[in-house]
């Protein structure tokens, strides 16, 4: 089976950036964020050989969930500006090396991440998704897994079906929006039920299979629990619909486009050298092969 490698690449670069202490580039400006996305970038093409390549970003606008919900991820401290600075220079690198890179206005980069799923998955593809962010782990299923990181920029943790079943108390991947309906999500700010925890959301979620059937059935629920249960309805629903990664985002995405031909382009290259990003140009150069550009003087 083919496979393609999706970039989630602002989760990527905020784990690098906290994760990498201060590296500067030639001309003094930050660029940890930079280096430590292209060590996962690196290690991740290295271990699954895709045929196809896309990266996805988050668009720098309210989403629809922020304009359904106000409080959507409001508890969230600004980064600096030295991270933000180093985003479209991540993007210009994966450009420069052929990646195609996807973005789209009202939409998180795992909406676009969930849509390039789809689309590869109808194509018979296997996706494989990069990321630092456990919120994309509803999206795996026979034909996509992710590639999370677990610590730092190299220690990552591949999820299929199994590891997220073994992770969530045997919740399936497509039963993870329900069960953030009703536990909800602190760190998005996603409210869920209040006084329901993970122990009894889980319960709830395989007993009852959904949210819907939580409700349809709600008469099997007694005492404080069918008390929160329908004094919180509403919460729940808005919940669901916060947690659930969109999967039909209107982007041009197409298959062939996102061929991945390798690090042998002489934009990029010159771009690492820029950079003073040495050791990764060895590293490349160690792991793959070249059909060296006479006119190109790395290596």
């Amino acid at each position: 089976m083919k496979r393609i490698i999706i970039i989630d690449s602002n989760a990527i670069i905020h784990r690098a950036y906290h994760a990498l202490p201060k590296l500067t580039d030639k001309s003094g400006e930050m660029a940890n964020a930079i280096y430590g996305f292209l060590l996962f970038f690196l290690k991740a093409v290295n271990e699954f050989s895709p045929q196809y390549v896309a990266a996805a970003f988050d668009f720098p606008a309210p989403t629809f969930r922020k304009e359904k919900y106000p409080l959507y991820k409001a508890h969230r401290e600004k980064a600096p500006d030295e991270l933000y600075n180093q985003i479209p220079k991540v993007k210009k690198i994966l450009k420069d090396f052929g990646v195609q890179v996807f973005e789209k206005k009202g939409f998180e980069a795992d909406d676009v991440i969930g849509t390039i799923c789809a689309k590869s998955s109808e194509q018979g593809v296997e996706s494989v998704v990069l990321t630092g962010d456990m919120d994309a782990l509803q999206l795996v299923d026979e034909k996509t897994k992710v590639y999370a990181l677990k610590r730092g920029v190299k220690d990552a943790i591949l999820y299929s079906e199994k590891e997220v079943e073994e992770k969530y108390g045997g919740l399936k991947p497509n039963q993870l929006s329900d069960f953030k309906s009703l536990r909800g999500d602190p760190s998005d700010n996603i409210p869920g039920v209040p006084g329901i925890g993970e122990k009894t959301a889980i319960k709830i979620i395989k007993k009852f299979g959904s949210l819907d059937k939580v409700y349809e059935l709600i008469e099997e629920t007694e005492g404080p629990i069918k008390e929160k249960l329908l004094k919180s309805k509403d919460e729940a629903y808005l919940s669901e619909m916060l947690a659930e990664i969109e999967r039909n985002v209107p982007i041009n995405f197409v298959l062939k486009n996102c061929e991945w031909k390798g690090y042998n382009k002489k934009e990029g290259l010159e771009e690492l050298e820029r950079y003073g990003f040495y050791s990764i140009i060895k590293r490349i150069k160690k792991e793959n092969k070249f059909e060296k550009d006479n006119n190109l003087k790395l290596f």
